[in-house]
Formats: structure tokens, C-alpha cells, sequence
């Protein structure tokens, strides 16, 4: 067993100070007021120990971006490397590509299991090319019901979410994925503020990186963004890097969504290989041609911003990278610091910077 000492223990709800969180065989124990015999104690440093991040769509993290590699080797080198960052759980991403890759990538999130990943999140290829971003045109496609539903029965499971163009996605499409379990989410969309609600309707329940690559809300047609805040079966991710999404931006979603929005870093990884080419620009990424692509950011750096620069409380943040991704997703005993759950925490110093993270009871060192 594990003790955590000296720590303000946030578990989801409130602080608790002055207390002892104890961990034994990766799970949850149970919080006391004094430290058991015997057990292993890890010092805090009167920090904060919180749940583990829950980050549903991160693309690469070090010198790895998945796609490019399509390895063991680099999903492992990126699953650890995010670990350190913070992140216990996350959806490896990819970006519209074709189907071969994306059974390439099943293939090896299947083969080689890691505690923190927990599946895929395709994004595309069923997209609008006017709201494409940094995807590649030649990859965007009309959703294909029969190749489709082979891909799927393929995949057995592996694909947990993807984002699709509602607009472009009939309802047989969706009660496809739907019949799948995959979560759907709403992105590089081009869709009015009517056609959001029929996606909604039709079983979409999340929206990818809120604002980033859809319809703007516009006065006389409200857009995704519109039917985002206005319909509460709905949650919203959003990148809080300052960059993708200015700060006032995202304390008007914040106001408007409350529970229902929560963080992603829709992280890269600087590459000259394959389609997607990333560029390291000081603190954001781009393609060769200048386009913004995916971000710099980390976990407790986009709670950081939300604490300083949105002026959102330490709690409410936390929740925002943790129990509401864990909520979306489905996540079982996750994302809350509760008897029986699964040990993955984070120790943020008093500043939220990073001090250690842990994994299935496991300590790793940021």
C-alpha cells in the first residue's frame, strides 16, 4: 500500500486537507487522517492531488506523431511520454486519412496494449472540405454505408469515437456508428444551426474542438457553435493554448455550457513524414503552407490557462480535464479520486505546475 501525505486532495467535488490518500494494487483505498504502519509513503509537498487527465484526442506527443509512424515502437514512446505529461487515459487520434492507415492503426492499438490508452478516435474522413483545417482533401470522402460497416466489424471495438461533418452524415450512417458504440462528435462542419440539431437528433453527442474548423455563430444563423450551447444533451471539447481559441471565446462557452465543455489538447508532434506535415512555430504548430495545425499544449497546461486567463476556479478546472472527458467517454471508475477507483492521479505543485504522475498506483516522475 501507498500513502499520499502532506497534499490537498481534490476528489471531484471539494478539497480535502490534512488527510492521507491511500493506494493499494492500482486502485483506490480510501482516504484517512493518519498514515497506516508499514505502508510506503510519498510526500505531496503540500501540493494537489487530483485525477488523472482524460484527454479524448491527442495525435502525437515528444518526436512521435502516430500516423507517421504507424509502429509499436512510437505508440509506446507517445503513450509514456503523455503519462509524464499528466494524461492516465486518452483516444489516440488520427486525422482524415484513408482506410488502409486506418487499419494499420487498429491493428497496433489492438496488438500492443498500454494502461492509458484506451482506443481510437477517428477524425474524418466523413468531413465538410470547406471547414477541413489542416486535413488532406484527398482523403475526404461521402460516408460509404457497406465499406463503412466492414471497416467497423474490422476495427471490433478498437474505434471509440469519431468526428464526422453532420451535414455529410445521413441517419443510417449514424445509427451505424451509434450501433458500434462509437461516440460521435460534430466537427469540421460546415452545418447550420439546423442541420447541428438533426445531427443531435439523429445521436451525435459531442462536438469537436469547439469554434476550431465549423460555422461561425453568426447573428441569423447560429452555426454548430449556436446549437453547441443551446442544446443540453450536447458536450463540447475545447483547446484552451490561447491559440486556437482566444480567452474570452472560451469564458462565453464556459457561460453558456457549464458542465457540458471540456479540455483536449489535440496535440502533434513535429513531422516531415507522411501527408501530415507539422512545424514546430514557438508555441503552436503549422503546416509547410502556414495553416494552424494541432497544439503545443499539455493537460495541466490548459489548466493553468483556465485558472489564469479565463478566471475560472482550481476545482471547476480540474473537472474540466478530468471527470467530464471521463463522463463523455464513458470511462468506468475514472476521473473522480473515490474508494474502489482506479489510481490515476496527478500531483500539481500550488502554481499547477506538474510534479508527478500516477498511473494504476504507479508513480512516474514528470
Amino acid at each position: 500500500m501507498i500513502a499520499f501525505t502532506n497534499a490537498s486532495i481534490f476528489g471531484g467535488e471539494k478539497f480535502l486537507k490534512e488527510r492521507v490518500l491511500l493506494v493499494a494494487q492500482g486502485k483506490i483505498k480510501g482516504v484517512a487522517h493518519t498514515v497506516p504502519k508499514g505502508v510506503e509513503v510519498i510526500d505531496c509537498k503540500e501540493g494537489i492531488l487530483a485525477p488523472g487527465c482524460v484527454d479524448l484526442q491527442i495525435y502525437g506527443a515528444g518526436r512521435d506523431l502516430f500516423s507517421a509512424e504507424l509502429t509499436a515502437e512510437s505508440l509506446k514512446r507517445i503513450s509514456d511520454s503523455i503519462v509524464k505529461q499528466g494524461t492516465t487515459s486518452y483516444f489516440m487520434t488520427l486525422a482524415t486519412n484513408s482506410f488502409e492507415v486506418f487499419r494499420r492503426a487498429v491493428e497496433i492499438v489492438r496488438d500492443n496494449p498500454h494502461p492509458a490508452l484506451r482506443g481510437i478516435q477517428l477524425e474524418g474522413p466523413y468531413i465538410n472540405p470547406q471547414k477541413r483545417g489542416a486535413h488532406l482533401t484527398a482523403y475526404i470522402k461521402k460516408p460509404d454505408y457497406n465499406e463503412l460497416k466492414a471497416f467497423l466489424k474490422f476495427a471490433d471495438g478498437v474505434v471509440k469515437m469519431m468526428t464526422l461533418a453532420p451535414e455529410v452524415c445521413d441517419r443510417r450512417v449514424i445509427h451505424l456508428l451509434r450501433d458500434y458504440d462509437v461516440l460521435l462528435s460534430a466537427g469540421h462542419s460546415n452545418a447550420t444551426f439546423s442541420e447541428a440539431i438533426r445531427g443531435f437528433d439523429n445521436g451525435i453527442t459531442a462536438v469537436t474542438h469547439l469554434y476550431n474548423a465549423m460555422s461561425p455563430l453568426h447573428h441569423r444563423d447560429a452555426g454548430l457553435p449556436g446549437a453547441s450551447f443551446l442544446d443540453n444533451r450536447v458536450h463540447a471539447s475545447i483547446i484552451v493554448d490561447g491559440i486556437h481559441v482566444g480567452y474570452e471565446a472560451v469564458k462565453i462557452a464556459k457561460h453558456q455550457m457549464g458542465q457540458r465543455l471540456f479540455f483536449i489538447t489535440d496535440a502533434v508532434a513535429a513531422t516531415m513524414k507522411g501527408g501530415y506535415k507539422h512545424i514546430r512555430k514557438g508555441n503552436r504548430y503549422v503546416l509547410p503552407d502556414g495553416t494552424l495545425s494541432g497544439s503545443a499544449l499539455t493537460m495541466p497546461h490548459a489548466i493553468s490557462n483556465m485558472v489564469k486567463h479565463v478566471g475560472e476556479s482550481v476545482e471547476e478546472s480540474l473537472r474540466m480535464a478530468s471527470l467530464y472527458p471521463a463522463r463523455v467517454a464513458g470511462f468506468r471508475k475514472s476521473g473522480s479520486i473515490k474508494d474502489g477507483y482506479v489510481a490515476d492521479l496527478i500531483c500539481l505543485s500550488k502554481d499547477l505546475k506538474l510534479n508527478f504522475t500516477v498511473l494504476k498506483g504507479e508513480v512516474i516522475k514528470a
